[in-house]
């Protein structure tokens, strides 16, 4: 699978919390900025072609549907993220967010929960 450019994950972002088919004004609706219509069709065209969604005539309209979930996505991006940017290594990710100052003291500590959790499952 391959990363998105950020305009089309950011169609694929209003289309995964739409969480149905949508139509083009329904997903253009979500979105945080205005893009015009012959643009937005372009990047759902793109989106087809990879494999993202899959388009239907429904009456006048056409239906997008998402074929790649947001988790599946999420988890495929933050692997490749994690591979390239950090050695693989998720102590590496965690120390580079806490020596940024980009996590709190809480936020470890909900972090140690969760760690401590999955290692109990």
């Amino acid at each position: 699978m391959k990363r998105l450019p950020d305009s089309e994950l950011e169609l694929m972002m209003s289309l995964w919390k739409l969480d149905k088919p949508a139509t083009r004004l329904e997903i253009e609706a979500g979105m945080g900025r205005q893009l015009g219509a012959t643009t937005i069709l372009s990047f759902l065209s793109r989106l087809e072609e990879k494999g993202f969604l899959r388009v239907e005539k429904v009456g006048k309209n056409n239906l997008y549907t998402a074929l790649i979930s947001y988790d599946e996505y999420t988890r495929k991006e933050s692997r490749n993220i994690l591979k390239k940017m950090y050695k693989n290594s998720v102590k590496n990710f965690v120390a580079a967010l806490y020596d940024g100052e980009s996590i709190s003291t809480d936020e470890l500590k909900a972090l140690r929960d969760y760690i401590d959790e999955k290692v109990q499952d």
